[in-house]
């Protein structure tokens, strides 16, 4: 019978999602599939929810035909030839999970990647990126609130809660949804509006993101009527503006007159300039929510907000919302990764310097990177939803052979990154990056 193991997630006290959820245990044990739990007291589910889905709860997971985990499993617990199941955080050569990639290698295991499980149109099937649009804005929102209070700004926002505050989403929708009822009643004040905030990003994490603020009394524009809106002598205070820009409205193609064409910008994006500048300018506050590498001008330069910051008049930027939180990436002042615990910094473009909180002169910025562990039962049901019709046949692949003739289904063999301790073929680009 095929084992599989469901590792505890330890990586700091915030993280309560798991991989599979008790049901999805029960529909494995039901098609014949063995499963073992290690057991936890910061896990959203239960050891109790596990033993009555039918698994075995134990710390020994060394029988496991694989095991699965949502954090990386840490290189001392890895064990000779096993197989891991996980996000890597390495496909873009991450230098700090290198020495994860390279043990993996040295002891020769396999890893499938979840951010690698594609269709054939290369679209993700198994991922949290909604939920961390969900979370991020209710806490962007939350720091915002704050961030506005310490300007001496008086907005319903100060009271909205942190998403890991709500008891479930439904209640923290009905939160949001009561400050927008509020906002007729206690509108903005006038140096405030008109409130625009921007989407960068269309897909997953920024239809999370908008979803949440939907939730608020807000009108559409497009990116072209930003310069009309602000030039509206007194603009409504009781409403907000959401403008989302895609690809077109970031970037245009460094050789004059070449028109813009989306796939030869993911081809060849160093083909392509920022333009994004100018429409920075215009917002209130910044929800990133694109993949990135570093190969892609990035969104938000710290030159660029070092001269913003010494002009007058003051920005009308606040805030920005990184939910995307790659280091010194889109955002190069998104310079370290909060916690729900700690979600906000103020980063000063003026000298660069850094602090907690949401005091002092400067952007304040939420860049916590563990967001859908803020909402983890749902996040981890969705996950399992999408998980659960490939992990039986992971548990029962051939491990022995080659890829190939693994029986794994096509968007697990695409998301394997290194098969019996070899790099496969899509990644053996990280042959550079291992140290």
């Amino acid at each position: 019978m095929a084992t599989i193991g469901i590792r505890r997630e330890d990586k700091h006290e915030w993280e309560a999602r798991v991989p599979l959820t008790p049901d999805g245990v029960r529909g494995l044990v039901a098609e014949g599939v063995a499963v073992k739990v290690q057991p936890s007291s910061i896990r959203a589910f239960s050891d109790d929810d596990y033993r009555q889905a039918g698994a075995e709860v134990g710390e020994d997971l060394s029988a496991c035909d694989v095991v699965f985990a949502v954090k990386e499993v840490p290189t001392s617990l890895l064990r000779p030839g096993g197989s891991y199941v996980f996000f890597s955080h390495t496909i873009k050569g991450q230098a700090h999970n290198m020495p994860l990639l390279k043990r993996i290698i040295e002891q020769g295991c396999t890893l499938i990647d979840y951010e690698r499980i594609v269709d054939d149109e290369g679209r993700r099937l198994v991922f949290f990126g909604h939920h961390a649009g969900l979370a991020g804005m209710i806490d962007s929102l939350h720091v915002l609130g704050k961030r506005l209070q310490a300007l001496g700004h008086t907005t319903v926002f100060a009271e909205l809660p942190m998403a890991h505050a709500f008891k479930d989403l439904d209640e923290a929708r009905q939160a949001v949804r009561q400050l927008g009822e509020r906002l007729a009643a206690e509108p903005l004040p006038a140096a405030l509006a008109p409130f625009i905030l921007g989407f960068a990003g269309y897909g997953n994490v920024s239809r999370g993101a908008q979803e949440i603020y939907d939730l608020l009394p807000v009108e559409e524009v497009a990116p072209e009527q930003l310069p009309t809106l602000l030039e509206a002598s007194d603009p409504p205070r009781d409403r907000l503006y959401k403008v989302v820009f895609k690809e077109r409205h970031l970037v245009e193609p460094c050789a004059e007159g070449s028109p813009f064409e989306l796939q030869e910008y993911y081809q060849h994006p160093e083909r392509y300039r920022s333009i994004f500048a100018p429409q920075l300018r215009r917002l209130s506050m910044l929800i990133n929510a694109i993949y990135w590498t570093d190969a892609y001008p990035r969104l938000v330069e710290s030159a660029a907000l070092r001269t913003w910051f010494t002009e007058e008049p003051v920005p009308r930027l606040l805030a920005i919302g990184d939910i995307s939180c790659d280091i010194e990436g889109a955002v190069q002042c998104t310079v370290k990764a909060t916690t729900p615990g700690s979600p906000a910094y103020v980063y000063d473009p003026v000298d660069g310097s850094v602090h907690d909180g949401v005091e002092g002169r400067g952007l304040v910025m939420m860049t916590t990177d563990c967001l859908p562990c803020e909402l983890p039962r749902e996040s981890s049901t969705a996950f399992t939803e999408a998980l659960a019709p490939f992990a039986a046949s992971i548990a029962r692949a051939d491990l022995s052979g080659s890829l190939l003739q693994s029986g794994l289904p096509a968007p697990i063999r695409r998301a394997t990154l290194v098969w019996r301790g070899e790099l496969c073929e899509d990644f053996r680009y990280l042959e550079s990056f291992l140290p």
